[in-house]
């Protein structure tokens, strides 16, 4: 009952994010505890050798996620939805959306996943002397003045898909800082763009005639907790074109999926960090001084509340994984056995754990797209080998569980090995740690330190926002981010914390080794493909 009249009462907090495959909504309390939730799948496009969503796809998924959301509320509590407390949008971060003084989108939407900035992405990343990353917006905005593309001349705006969706909703040009950092280099005294920088890339385009200058078409960026504008009755209508939901609702800044795993997982405070691990994979450290030089595998972001983030990101995680775990439910219905795809994750997963520590020998290289991290700008899933190496079941599923973090894994050495980067403990989340201790496990092995997974991991990024959304309306004067997280939200959540095990440590290594030796094989492999 009570749940019920918090939602009636238009108390309850709102948070969405759209994600790689799946568009979800999740309702919370004041506390952050789940009330309901609403989901819909969609799929990335490759057109004309970009990977994109249309625009349309955007709000038709939207608004079905909104109305899944809304008919599981009626369900349940028999309400409808008409109000919130306070919503927060957040989407996978960096891209590109470039805008015309009109608001009309001058291209469709280069999404992270693209490896076609690598010019732009070297020439900036020497003259900042800051690494910027072929997936940044700045990169996508770089590459195509560098083409010559004849949109760039009328571009008003342009923004990230977080930015974009809040944008739409609220007529306002803002980002949360994380997401903004993604975009361009952030400077962590004043928690805005890194104005140096914006001068020099100005400097660069100078003789361009562009017609615009850098701060012009950039987003606000915004902290944790700032106001971020209401929803408008446009942007009301675009959400729930039945017109139950009202104008007026305040929205946090929107932010990135990385800033919503930090929040979700409870790691914003320096020597802490996450892993996120789906579709792609990044794992963050919150950083307790600069790096001392720049690594084209490590992304300096920042926390929602704009602390530095050694960032690790790989276009690369479970697709492969699931491509095999589909092909072994095909498998099962093609002898009459009847089995539930989560009953088919688990059982494949935990016997993974029954494989030797070094996957027997096999090798497996997850590359559905480029993977910059290894230097590859395309992919080519690939299992390898050799006739007397072990090929078992176990050894299979292992390989595939180690080969999602091996990029990963990679990029982190650096920052641990090379930079004596210390970290307490690593939380995840994702599809990756849904089997409970399964992925945990082999995280802790790939990093050598502590992984904990918190009850509300599975909720992930939708949760994560919800709850920055929650922070916007309920902190207390002066409160920090940190501090609401462990007073409100985390203070009766529980975890559990895995130590990494000495032997999985030793046998991911041998398996790093031979992962390294043989990018060759997977080189050979987009080549002849």
């Amino acid at each position: 009952m009570e749940k019920k009249e918090l939602i009636e009462a238009g108390r309850a907090i709102l948070g969405v994010e759209l994600g790689s495959t799946r568009i979800k909504a999740v309702l919370i309390d004041e506390k952050g505890a789940p009330l309901a939730s609403g989901s819909h799948e969609w799929e990335n496009q490759l057109l004309d050798g970009i990977w994109t969503y249309s625009l349309d796809a955007v709000w038709t998924g939207l608004k079905d996620c909104y109305a899944d959301l809304a008919k599981n509320v009626r369900d349940e509590y028999g309400v409808e939805l008409t109000g919130f407390a306070s919503m927060g949008f957040s989407a996978m971060m960096h891209g590109y959306l470039a805008f015309d003084k009109n608001g009309e989108l001058l291209v469709p939407f280069r999404t992270w996943r693209n490896t076609i900035t690598g010019e732009a992405a070297e020439k900036l990343t020497k003259e900042f002397n800051y690494n910027i990353p072929q997936r940044w917006s700045i990169s996508h905005l770089y590459q195509a003045i560098l083409n010559g593309e004849p949109h760039v001349k009328n571009i008003a705006f342009f923004t990230t898909l977080a930015g974009y969706v809040h944008w739409k909703l609220t007529g306002e040009k803002v980002l949360g800082v994380g997401d903004a950092s993604g975009m361009f280099p952030i400077d962590i005294a004043t928690g805005n763009f890194d104005q140096t920088m914006v001068a020099k890339f100005d400097a660069l385009n100078a003789d361009r005639n562009l017609g615009w200058k850098l701060n012009d078409i950039l987003p606000k960026s915004l902290l944790a907790g700032d106001a971020a504008g209401t929803l408008t009755e446009e942007g009301a209508k675009l959400l729930d074109p039945t017109g139950k939901l009202k104008a007026g609702i305040p929205l946090c800044p929107p932010e990135g999926d990385a800033g919503t795993g930090m929040v979700a997982t409870n790691s914003v405070a320096k020597r802490t960090g996450n892993i996120s691990a789906g579709t792609s994979v990044f794992a963050m450290v919150v950083l307790e001084k600069e790096l001392s030089k720049v690594y084209p595998e490590i992304d300096l972001v920042t926390t929602p509340d704009g602390a530095l983030v050694g960032m690790v990101h790989c276009n690369n995680c479970t697709s492969e994984m699931n491509a095999w775990v589909s092909v072994f439910g095909e498998f099962a219905s093609l002898i009459g056995a009847s089995v539930d795809k989560g009953t088919l994750f688990t059982s494949l997963y935990n016997k993974a754990l029954e494989g030797d520590t070094d996957c027997g020998g096999l090798i497996s290289y997850n590359y559905f797209s480029g993977e910059p991290v290894t230097g590859f700008t395309e992919g080519a899933p690939l299992f390898v080998r050799k006739a007397d190496d072990s090929f078992t079941l176990a050894n299979f599923m292992r390989m595939h569980l180690y080969s999602a973090l091996a990029a990963l894994k990679a990029g982190l050495d650096l920052m641990f090995k090379e930079e004596q980067v210390e970290v307490d403990e690593m939380f995840g989340h994702g599809g990756f740690f849904k089997t409970k201790g399964v992925g945990q496990r082999i995280a802790a092995a790939a990093i050598n330190a502590p992984v904990s997974v918190m009850e509300t991991a599975g909720e992930g990024g939708a949760w994560g926002i919800a709850v920055l959304a929650a922070y916007l309306t309920g902190k207390k004067d002066g409160e920090s981010l940190q501090a609401y997280l462990n007073d409100t939200i985390f203070a009766d959540q529980k975890g559990s914390r895995l130590e990494a095990d000495a032997e999985d440590v030793k046998g991911f290594n041998r398996f790093m080794e031979r992962y390294l030796n043989g990018l060759s094989i997977e080189h050979a492999a987009v080549d002849v493909l």
